[in-house]
């Protein structure tokens, strides 16, 4: 499992989807496969809002990579912050600086949740 993935799996996103696809016993199985576009949302805004209210230690989501990786449980260590630019692209000159690396991580990180099912709003995706 890739390391976004594991940050979808987290929130929830892509489970609401499969879910769906299956029929219950009083439906009609579908004659046809829903297009990969049909995804639910997820308010990903409230579940991190919620992770963060329960949360020991104070933490930022909003603005930091490692203060979201904290609230989900994953590993927020440089090396694996490395891991997850790597895997979503990172261009080279932002992964030499990890301030510049974290705040391009953070950005596409929301991005990227948005694009797969994740309700952000506009003003963490700018």
């Amino acid at each position: 499992m890739s390391f976004f993935s594991k940050i979808l799996s987290k929130l929830g996103i892509g489970s609401a989807e499969a879910a769906e696809a299956t029929p219950t016993a009083t439906q009609a199985a579908p004659s046809f496969t829903p297009a990969p576009t049909a995804i639910s949302e997820v308010d990903v805004v409230s579940k991190l809002e919620g992770m963060a209210a329960s949360h020991p230690e104070k933490l930022n989501w909003k603005t930091s990579i490692v203060d979201i990786l904290k609230l989900l449980g994953l590993d927020s260590s440089l090396s694996a912050r490395k891991e997850l630019a790597t895997e979503l692209g990172c261009p080279a000159e932002k992964m030499a600086d990890s301030a510049q690396m974290n705040m391009w991580l953070h950005k596409t990180v929301l991005q990227k949740l948005a694009q797969n099912g994740g309700n952000i709003p506009k003003e963490l995706l700018d």
